[in-house]
């Protein structure tokens, strides 16, 4: 449902703009931690409360896959300890936080740490933070008294039809739900021999992997996050030394392995990284037991299985998409 009132809320003003809109003040882009950031929180709370909203749901979480390119220093656990009692492992789509927890999670977008994610009311409000200190607040109601507010605050509101982080879904994209039709299909995968390892994306950006047997799927379902996107993969190789002289001459690649403690891990690496990445697989104290290299582009990745995690009551509440595998397409 798209929002009848939405702003684009900053501290630019629109008399230092281009015929293009673009800025040519001389405010930064980055988070100054003090005042100007308080001003941003307390508009998005000013909204909040003439929109009658105490509470928000973390849309779409994201965080790195790769290096953090951010002009911030990196946070331990990029911010999260503190808000959240399990830390990164308690933030997945549809979690509902206090309005508060919303506030803090807001400033650790403006001071780009590394966590991104929709905050939104459904159907009702909501709060996206783009590049450069740009902040989006959606209502369902008209809030003259937020609008004077932020306003007084030293900010600048500016109405638009539609935040341009509104969550755009493919038409096209299947949306298998991770129903009891897809867990008996994985269990026939696994029983024959041709899937072995689950992986779950708990958040864009960051996996957990699973070794399945048949003794072991329900476990493995019973402890994935909610709405988690789901793959399936053949099993790993036992064959480490085939695997990684089959690393590419140049580009990224995904490793998939077995440590001697029995955990998956994963890492993303490009030929720079390839010969600390072997050392790290084939080393005497972290040899691997099996492996396997995956592609890392779209049109490459083929996983076996695809689905994403229905609610409890088994509705797909999920906005983002699996990757599409190849018996989806058929």
């Amino acid at each position: 449902m798209q929002l009848p009132y939405v702003y684009r809320v900053t501290k630019y003003d629109p008399v230092d703009r281009d015929e293009r809109g673009h800025y040519t003040g001389t405010e930064d882009t980055v988070s100054d931690h003090g005042e100007v950031e308080a001003a941003y929180l307390r508009a998005v709370e000013a909204f909040a409360v003439e929109a009658g909203v105490d509470r928000l749901s973390v849309r779409e979480p994201q965080v790195p896959s790769l290096a953090h390119f951010s002009v911030e220093r990196p946070l331990d656990g990029l911010g999260l300890v503190g808000l959240f009692p399990a830390g990164l492992a308690g933030v997945y789509d549809g979690a509902e936080v206090p309005l508060a927890i919303g506030l803090a999670l807001v400033r650790l977008m403006l001071r780009d740490s590394g966590v991104w994610c929709r905050l939104e009311a459904e159907g009702t409000f909501a709060v996206h933070v783009g590049w450069d200190q740009y902040l989006y607040i959606g209502s369902r109601r008209f809030c003259a008294e937020a609008l004077t507010q932020t306003r007084a605050l030293g900010l600048f509101p500016e109405r638009l039809d539609a935040s341009p982080y509104d969550m755009e879904a493919n038409g096209e994209d299947v949306q298998r739900p991770g129903d009891e039709d897809f867990w008996a299909r994985l269990r026939r995968a696994v029983a024959a021999g041709r899937a072995g390892l689950l992986e779950e994306m708990y958040l864009e950006g960051a996996s957990r992997w699973h070794h399945l047997a048949l003794d072991t799927i329900d476990t493995v379902r019973a402890g994935l996050a909610p709405r988690a996107r789901l793959a399936v993969w053949p099993d790993l190789s036992s064959d480490v030394d085939a695997v990684l002289s089959a690393l590419p001459a140049e580009g990224l690649v995904e490793c998939v392995w077995q440590g001697k403690d029995g955990r998956i891990h994963s890492a993303v690496a490009d030929e720079e990284a390839f010969p600390e990445l072997t050392a790290r697989i084939s080393g005497a104290d972290t040899k691997a037991s099996a492996a396997m290299l995956l592609s890392v582009y779209a049109g490459e990745r083929a996983p076996l299985l695809t689905a994403v995690m229905p609610d409890s009551d088994g509705v797909v509440r999920a906005r983002w998409q699996a990757q599409a595998a190849p018996s989806d397409r058929d």
